[in-house]
């Protein structure tokens, strides 16, 4: 079960065909489009200011959202939040990609089919344009994005997009074994990518 809360008389809003892990934690004003999968232990606080996931975003594992009073933090479409990333009243435009442990503060915004590599600080009010590569602490934009990168981030989406589905149809709590079964099988699903085998993975 979804572990939301409402505060001053705002409750989230997620969509039925969203998956939110029962370890995520959503407060006040958020809104979790369709399609979007919320990984464990992300922290949306919707406390301050709007949070919004559009369609098909993922904000994964150990993610925080929170902006300040009368701000909106938001996630375009296809938008892609790696492992531990922060966002703090910033917009991340449609399909771009903000790295693992990356922090994105506020008035910043990411644009369209962009990439935040990993471990950057992209600073309050930047504006990084659209199919830009940005990193660093403080991040700048390297270089422009090869239409193939961008093909392997939409790619990365697409499989948390499936496992939003696979997450609500199998997933469920139980024991763990103490010991490996024997022919052991592994975690299958149908458009499977090498994705840790790009060279500029980020997420």
């Amino acid at each position: 079960m979804v572990k939301v809360y409402e505060i001053n008389g705002v409750t989230p809003v997620v969509d039925p065909t969203a998956y939110v892990h029962p370890s995520a934690v959503l407060i006040g004003d958020v809104i979790v489009g369709p399609r979007c999968y919320i990984g464990p232990l992300a922290a949306l606080r919707g406390d301050f200011g709007r949070l919004i996931l559009e369609e098909g975003a993922n904000l994964q594992d150990t993610c925080v959202m929170h902006g300040f009073p009368g701000c909106d933090t938001v996630v375009e479409r296809d938008g892609h939040i790696g492992h531990g990333a922060v966002l703090h009243g910033c917009r991340i435009g449609r399909n771009a990609l903000v790295g693992m442990n990356s922090v994105v503060m506020d008035n910043a915004v990411v644009g369209e089919d962009s990439i935040v590599a990993a471990m950057s600080f992209v600073r309050a009010g930047m504006q990084i344009p659209p199919r830009s590569m940005a990193m660093g602490s403080p991040a700048k934009v390297a270089r422009e994005l090869r239409d193939e990168e961008i093909q392997w981030k939409s790619g990365g989406t697409a499989q948390y997009q499936e496992l939003a589905v696979r997450s609500m149809q199998t997933m469920r709590e139980t024991e763990a074994l103490t010991a490996p079964e024997p022919d052991r099988k592994r975690i299958e699903w149908d458009s499977a990518l090498p994705l840790h085998l790009h060279k500029n993975a980020s997420a």
